[in-house]
């Protein structure tokens, strides 16, 4: 073979042999998650808390109410800046916290019809309010949002809860969390968090 095609053949093999023994860049950076911990046993002050780290560009990661070694009782809230949503849109939070299943459906209906969706749920012991379910609810900001009708069930036993989630199944309803934990709505009870589409 000619050397003039000849070099260009051996040119083209040793980029190619280069290309695979020398990791890309992006290979050599691994992804990198920013997390916040946010710890307090005032709901008021967690809700405060998310929405200031909000706006520093994280997301509710996760939730849990509970004993810690830090803080007795507390709920303890995750938020991260993850690489894979690019630059976070601005979320507001809310937290709602009641020992009542009425008046959780109650406001958790009205935040739906603003276009807050449901995010999580724990139990936990308030300073003030006793056992109490704590509900984190999500809206994008700068945006339309979509707006969710939301039914809240609460059972002790389970085939009372196969009952009425399945009736709300037949009506739309998708299950979206669940928390079981003895609360003053009334005693040991399964805490079911439905959402569908309002229309």
């Amino acid at each position: 073979m000619p050397l003039n095609l000849r070099l260009p053949i051996v040119l083209a093999l040793v980029a190619g042999c280069a290309g695979v023994l020398l990791p890309s860049a992006s290979a050599q950076q691994p992804k990198q998650y920013d997390y916040r911990v946010l710890a307090t046993n005032r709901t008021s002050t967690a809700e405060k808390e998310m929405n200031e780290a909000a706006q520093a560009g994280y997301v509710f990661a996760a939730v849990m109410g509970g004993e810690t070694s830090f803080g007795g009782s507390e709920v303890v809230v995750v938020m991260v800046k993850d690489p894979d949503l690019g630059p976070a849109q601005a979320r507001s939070y809310r937290l709602l916290a009641t020992s009542r299943t009425s008046t959780m459906q109650k406001e958790m209906h009205q935040l739906g019809a603003e276009g807050f969706d449901y995010k999580g749920q724990t139990v936990f012991s308030s300073t003030f309010g006793g056992k109490e379910v704590v509900v984190i609810m999500e809206r994008p900001q700068g945006e339309p949002a979509q707006r969710y009708e939301f039914k809240l069930l609460a059972a002790s036993r389970t085939s009372t809860m196969q009952k009425e989630l399945r009736e709300a199944g037949e009506a739309g309803f998708r299950l979206v969390g669940m928390t079981v934990g003895k609360t003053s709505i009334g005693g040991s009870e399964v805490v079911s968090i439905l959402r569908k589409g309002a229309e």
